[in-house]
């Protein structure tokens, strides 16, 4: 007789010794450490490419519009999203989110200092003046630094919020101060910096550094999340990175600095627009935040998965709650061995999403096997062993699910050695996704109630994982699963003491 989930049957020797001889997975998996970044440049590159051809090819064109476009198009919009910054802080303070407080200040300081920028132009309401240049210059820099900030975890903390108000309303009376002094004596406020001076393109380094590392958070987000807010904020801050090029290098006659502010009034909008759509919905700008974990999108699976898979947990936990939980478990703990391993986002997702789903195939088991109170017959096994097929074959059916989830969903019972189910694959033939799954997989089974048996001790379970599966499960992510439980079992106690 024999039982399933479980699938962890002890190896013979001969089995032991071969698993001495085989090569480290992650060597036959890619050779190296799978990179983190390049799906993360790639959305950078692909969301800066069309304004980067616009900036090299007309950006040093000649223009002569009318002063007036530069005071009403930069002034007068700058203030409104002043005030819709404003509203932005305002409804921080009210859900009590010291980040969207900071978010809000930020965008608050970007807009006021725009503002200032378009309504000193020259021959409207005052002359020639040394503070269009300044405010210009400082805008997007102070701005993306005070979003750099936000990402502390300090800020998140609503006891912050009193502090983080005070600063902004200490900001917004320098910002006042320095208008009026630039205004009523122009010689005390220098036209610094002089377009392409060293001044300017150290500057400019430093905003494409606070921008960049911006970007990074927020395509990091998306790539885990799939969602057109987080899209929205890459794309803004890919727009206001470009903006500083026209702000800082190019001049008022030429065509890129006035396209530099068409791309700095976009970009604030999509990023402020993103993040007032998570505020309505009581959630962070987790794109702009930067600290969702795949573990997070495995949590809520319906606001970043979508709501395919959510049907398909339902489904399931009406099934077999036993089942449903267990799903959840493993797919929580898989993305954490993934990140442990170095796993780009967009590998991750699918981790997250085979995670949810493998074992949707026990839909079409009978719920008389599923709960049964004892051990299985040969044929009762033999029916158990089929769910990673229906499963496949379900999830090609209803469409919308790539190749790779359909993957970890039918191979998740293969083992290195070949002795798993349905195929007998051997480890030349599982990829990384699926090996970090399979030792999940297992390692839940082992240590969770069953109604047919007592759950394991973990330490049995990590033994048996490092000892008699060691032919049957990939040595790299047992490894990792012990860094993962050790570090927070670490977390864990710090936390109670």
């Amino acid at each position: 007789m024999r039982r399933a989930p479980l699938a962890a049957e002890k190896r013979t020797g001969i089995r032991r010794r071969r698993a001495a001889n085989e090569p480290d997975a992650l060597a036959d998996d890619s050779g190296v450490r799978p990179s983190r970044l390049a799906p993360v440049v790639g959305v950078i590159a692909a969301a800066g490419a069309g304004p980067a051809l616009v900036l090299g090819f007309f950006g040093k064109r000649m223009v002569m519009p009318p002063m007036w476009v530069h005071f009403y198009g930069v002034g007068v919009s700058a203030l409104v999203a002043t005030a819709a910054a404003v509203v932005l802080t305002r409804a921080g303070v009210r859900a009590r989110d010291g980040r969207t407080v900071v978010i809000g200040a930020g965008f608050s300081v970007m807009a006021a200092l725009l503002a200032v920028h378009g309504l000193v132009t020259p021959g409207m309401l005052v002359g020639p003046n040394g503070l269009i240049a300044l405010s210009g210059a400082a805008t997007l820099p102070v701005g993306g630094a005070v979003l750099v900030i936000s990402a502390s975890p300090r800020l998140a903390s609503p006891t912050t919020i009193r502090r983080l108000l005070q600063i902004q309303v200490v900001a917004a009376v320098v910002i006042v101060a320095l208008s009026l002094l630039g205004v009523f004596v122009p010689r005390l406020v220098p036209a610094v910096p002089a377009a392409d001076s060293p001044a300017a393109l150290a500057l400019l380094a430093f905003g494409l550094a606070v921008f960049g590392a911006l970007a990074v958070r927020a395509a990091r987000t998306f790539l885990l999340t799939r969602r057109v807010a987080d899209l929205a904020v890459v794309l803004g801050l890919v727009f206001l990175s470009g903006s500083l090029y026209g702000a800082l290098v190019l001049r008022f006659m030429d065509f890129g600095w006035w396209f530099g502010h068409i791309l700095e009034f976009v970009g604030i909008a999509l990023v402020g627009a993103s993040a007032t759509y998570d505020l309505r919905r009581a959630r962070q700008s987790r794109a702009l935040v930067g600290d969702l974990r795949a573990g997070d999108v495995v949590a809520a699976e319906e606001a970043f998965l979508g709501a395919r898979v959510r049907a398909l947990m339902v489904r399931l936990a009406e099934k077999d709650a036993s089942t449903e939980q267990h799903t959840r478990r493993v797919a929580s703990l898989a993305v954490r061995l993934g990140e442990e391993l170095g796993l780009a986002p967009t590998r991750l997702r699918t981790l997250a999403i085979g995670g949810l789903l493998h074992d949707i195939g026990k839909l079409s088991v009978a719920t008389s096997i599923l709960q049964k109170p004892a051990a299985l017959t040969e044929a009762e096994y033999g029916v158990i062993k089929r769910h990673p097929e229906w499963g496949r074959e379900l999830l090609s059916e209803l469409g919308g699910f790539d190749e790779t989830v359909q993957r970890l969903v039918l191979d998740h019972h293969e083992r290195l050695d070949g002795s798993g189910y349905p195929n007998g694959r051997t480890h030349a033939e599982l990829d990384l996704e699926t090996r970090i799954l399979a030792v999940c997989d297992v390692y839940d089974a082992l240590v969770s109630p069953r109604v047919y048996r007592d759950a394991w001790p973990v330490a049995n379970a990590l033994e048996h994982l490092r000892r008699d599966g060691g032919a049957a499960f990939d040595p790299a992510c047992v490894t990792a699963l012990l860094r993962v439980l050790d570090r927070e079992q670490s977390v864990g106690l710090a936390l109670a003491s």
